[in-house]
């Protein structure tokens, strides 16, 4: 779903229907519960285990996003994550789970989760990144997201290449990359820049498109790797 159907959706009415998997029931029901009761929202399924989870999007009708625990039995959410993306890649995946370690969040995002939260966000916060999953945006913990760009910054080369990023992007769409691997979110780079939200977001389109970048976790990795941020 592109952001803009996402908007659609929302002017619309129509529902972004959720899927909630976590192994703990004492977890899960209220969370479900939690968003069902949130507009725009309709929470479709509740599954303990990743093969709950592909039963739940096979038989469910659309889903539009599973909100994914990791550590769970059977089946654990970086293999549902993984086996989502090939068979259903128009489902996104927020993780929202209690370890962030650097080998959990790199095989998630590996895996094709769109959104990676510790179980310290709050409603509205996992509400937030339901929401940009469904508009094809990322939207990281700001936890996960220090230690994704510490991460990326030690495995970076001594010498940055500059040139390995496309020449015609513009100096606009540039500077919007860098400030995307400074950890800043739209609205903040909008307020920076003085432009809109939108203008932003265009942006951010159009240096994805050029440059082949896949989601906001790689434009992190593809700015340090260039010596932007």
């Amino acid at each position: 779903m592109s952001e803009a159907g996402a908007g659609e959706q929302a002017a619309g009415g129509g529902q972004l229907r959720v899927v909630v998997a976590d192994d703990q029931a004492a977890v899960r029901e209220p969370l479900a519960a939690v968003l069902g009761l949130t507009e725009g929202i309709e929470v479709v399924a509740a599954a303990a285990d990743g093969t709950e989870v592909l039963a739940a999007v096979d038989g469910a009708g659309p889903v539009d996003v599973v909100l994914m625990d990791l550590r769970m039995p059977v089946m654990d959410g970086t293999e549902a994550t993984r086996r989502l993306s090939e068979e259903h890649p128009e489902v996104a995946v927020v993780v929202l789970t209690t370890f962030a370690d650097d080998d959990s969040i790199l095989a998630a995002l590996s895996a094709g989760a769109r959104g990676y939260l510790t179980k310290n966000a709050g409603r509205q916060d996992i509400v937030r990144a339901i929401r940009a999953a469904a508009a094809g945006q990322s939207v990281l913990d700001r936890e996960v997201q220090d230690r994704l760009l510490a991460t990326v910054r030690t495995a970076r080369p001594a010498a940055p290449d500059p040139g390995s990023l496309p020449a015609d992007l513009t100096p606009r769409e540039r500077e919007v990359l860098t400030l995307i691997g400074q950890g800043l979110p739209n609205r903040a780079i909008a307020e920076k820049l003085f432009i809109s939200e939108a203008t932003v977001k265009t942006h951010i389109n159009n240096l994805f498109a050029k440059a082949g970048i896949r989601d906001r976790a790689d434009a992190v990795r593809r700015a340090i790797a260039a010596g932007l941020a």
